[in-house]
């Protein structure tokens, strides 16, 4: 369950072999570590970066930004997190429980489509669902058709709006937490159930009592997560007009122009995100459950009346109603009625920048996670354990925050190079880094490399370790064994940690928006700005791409939770 793993283990390394599998040579060992070493800092530099930037001065923007809108950013985020948070448990530990272990019509298709909001991106939600229920919208128009009503007889929910914005993301990214609850749901064991039947709990009590506590460590897990996308999102909040830090870092660096306070607002917002990386590994250190056998047996589902299938039927259906199902028919109609303004042309290039954008990322993540998995297959030390924690720290952190630092010591660089060139040849050398392809590249790979490493890791901890001495013994160096052994059996692992990143770059949009060289757009910046200037159907189309690709790793993912119990089927 590679992506499981890229998910929850965000604050903990992963568990080192209890010894080592190869018979390295210390040099070869120490050539590994020293690997590690450089992309640990490379992947540190950024966050870094930001955090130097805390003890500078910027006592202008600062004092403009706590007499104007800083109490606000700091009261909407918490009041997100705590919104979101509960909502996403609420809905993604309830419906985990019905599809899991209870029977009802439906059951199984609905065991899937909860993963769907997955492959909708916040910042689409968010203009589907102004453009729905704005006052010339259909729905409001379809009411005051209806019963007669003129403006200001009737109260509207007003979307765009921090509860909006709250309900938005808990219907977007309650599928963390279904899929990790359902999976701790899958692991659980039948003896202990059946023990708390024995001693006359009823189902909701042993569900209470028994299922619920074993599970909170892995829910724990996802709404850590739930609350980092949270804080991490910019284009939902930015076009709902919540202020939050991440919309006020884009703008301190774009429309004001001071590098130092964004640098700090990022430092803020970091903290934050590492106070939700801590909530879930403290939830998670104490409490940590093992099964006493290797028998499994499948969990035996109860069968609910008619009126409790029905109310299961509406809980399970609602969220992927307002996730997937209605943003996505909205989306498919624009497309179909108005389409893209742009020639075909124009959309194919903003298509094929996406996609090699996310193609070579995969390429180069995957290169990079191979090395550092296969480091921490044949290094058994602490410092191995260190370097791992602090090379794949990367996803923890928002792209916002990510593309600040990233910037800041490119902009150094570019920097001492020009003035170098200057000073020796009296020509000026420009911008090398900053501004260019190589830029966004860096920033994705701090920011997915833990996606790509998880992946990687969890097929070689299948690799049984006599395979490496088998092919030692017959006199096989440690590349040919990486080449020959490794290799093949690792094709599904790698097609996995390619999946997972090429569509985690194509539905990135606030690193790509701050990084991405002048005149370059990316579907995703292109469906955001033209949604900004209210062309919605125009960015239809590009939209309806960006969800039919991210489609494919959310199939994939249900048949792997639903594959994680022996004898269980999809």
């Amino acid at each position: 369950m590679a992506y499981i793993r890229a998910v929850t283990d965000l604050a903990a390394p992963p568990s080192l072999p209890s010894t080592s599998l190869l018979p390295l040579r210390n040099r070869q060992t120490a050539a590994w570590l020293a690997f590690a070493a450089l992309v640990a800092l490379v992947i540190a530099a950024p966050i870094l970066a930001i955090l130097i930037n805390l003890g500078r001065p910027a006592p202008d923007v600062w004092q403009h930004l706590v007499s104007t809108v800083l109490p606000e950013m700091l009261r909407n985020t918490v009041l997100m997190m705590v919104g979101v948070g509960l909502g996403a448990m609420v809905i993604g530990t309830g419906c985990a429980w019905l599809v899991t272990m209870t029977e009802f019509p439906g059951r199984r298709l609905l065991s899937w489509a909860l993963f769907l909001p997955l492959a909708m991106p916040a910042y689409v939600s968010a203009f589907v669902y102004s453009d729905l229920l704005q006052f010339a919208g259909p729905v409001q128009t379809a009411l005051r058709h209806a019963f007669g009503w003129q403006r200001g007889d009737y109260w509207f929910p007003d979307f765009m709006s921090l509860n909006g914005a709250i309900a938005l993301f808990v219907f977007g990214f309650y599928p963390y937490v279904f899929m990790l609850a359902r999976a701790a749901f899958l692991d659980q064991s039948v003896c202990v159930l059946e023990v708390g039947r024995t001693l006359g709990l009823g189902p909701w009590t042993r569900f209470w009592r028994i299922a619920l506590p074993l599970a909170r460590p892995m829910i724990a897990g996802g709404v850590a997560l739930v609350l980092m996308e949270t804080l991490a999102d910019f284009g939902a909040v930015s076009w709902l007009g919540v202020p939050t830090f991440t919309t006020a870092i884009y703008r301190t660096w774009f429309g004001m122009g001071d590098v130092t306070a964004a640098a700090q607002l990022a430092a803020v917002l970091l903290i934050f995100v590492l106070a939700a990386v801590m909530l879930e590994r403290a939830s998670r250190q104490a409490k940590r459950f093992h099964h006493t056998s290797a028998r499994t047996r499948p969990l035996p589902l109860r069968p609910l009346r008619p009126l409790q299938a029905t109310l299961a039927i509406l809980a399970c259906f609602l969220p992927i109603l307002l996730g997937f199902l209605l943003p996505g028919g909205w989306l498919f109609h624009l497309a179909w009625v108005e389409g893209d303004g742009f020639s075909f042309g124009r959309l194919a290039g903003f298509t094929v920048n996406s996609f090699v954008l996310a193609g070579v990322s995969a390429v180069l993540l995957i290169v990079v996670a191979l090395g550092l998995a296969y480091m921490h297959r044949v290094a058994n030390n602490r410092a191995a354990s260190w370097l791992i924690r602090l090379a794949t720290m990367g996803y923890a952190v928002p792209g916002s925050v990510i593309a600040i630092g990233v910037l800041l010591p490119l902009a150094a660089f570019d920097h001492v190079v020009d003035h170098w060139a200057y000073s020796l040849f009296g020509v000026s050398s420009g911008l090398l880094l900053s501004g260019t392809v190589a830029a966004l590249f860096y920033a994705y790979l701090v920011r997915f490399l833990a996606v790509a490493f998880n992946a990687v890791d969890g097929g070689l901890h299948r690799i049984r370790p006599s395979l490496d001495q088998a092919a030692r013994v017959l006199g096989e160096t440690p590349l040919g064994v990486v080449r020959r052994v490794h290799a093949p059996l690792l094709r599904g692992s790698l097609m996995t940690a390619a999946l997972l990143v090429f569509v985690d770059v194509l539905k990135e949009l606030p690193a790509t928006m701050i990084v991405r060289p002048f005149d370059f757009d990316t579907l995703a910046v292109r469906v955001y700005q033209l949604a900004s200037d209210e062309r919605l159907a125009e960015a239809s189309t590009g939209s309806l791409i960006i969800v039919a690709v991210s489609l494919i790793p959310v199939i994939w993912l249900h048949r792997v939770v639903a594959r994680s119990r022996p004898g269980d089927s999809p």
